[in-house]
């Protein structure tokens, strides 16, 4: 089942059982999907670009929070709050910093980066090849410890 599928079925699940926070946030990832499709004509997403704007979304709502609580919007913040819980029920999840290590440390091997300056070769063979499951700023970290 796909993901944009999912996200429908679990959005007849929400409204039954009338969990209109859940409902809201679902309806939210599925006009992001439909947006999408619309966009080239498609009548299908196909799961890279589903999980693609589901991270999209997620970050969206980190930043929304970070601004909130700032502001001292707590209201706000746990809206936000439950839309990121729920997105992050459909996202894959990243790989932790050892693991992006050892991923980081074979991207600097293949590509022969010794320097800071060829840190964009390292960072594109590293996402060419993890993108799904790989925290960008998190990569970014640990190659500047690597090469740096």
């Amino acid at each position: 089942m796909s993901l944009v599928d999912e996200i429908t079925g679990q959005m007849k699940t929400a409204m039954k059982a009338k969990d209109k926070p859940r409902l809201t946030a679902l309806r939210g990832i599925r006009a992001a999907f439909l947006e999408a499709m619309k966009a080239d004509g498609r009548d299908a997403l196909p799961d890279e670009e589903a999980i693609a704007i589901l991270r999209k979304l997620a970050k969206s709502r980190v930043e929304s929070i970070t601004a909130y609580t700032e502001a001292g919007r707590d209201d706000l913040v746990a809206d936000e709050q439950a839309e990121l819980t729920v997105i992050e029920e459909f996202l894959p999840k990243l790989a932790d910093e050892a693991t992006t290590r050892v991923w980081a440390q074979d991207a600097i091997a293949k590509t022969g980066a010794s320097s800071m300056k060829e840190m964009g070769k390292v960072m594109g063979a590293l996402m060419g090849a993890h993108k799904a499951e790989l925290d960008g700023k998190l990569a970014q970290k640990v190659i500047k410890e690597l090469l740096g």
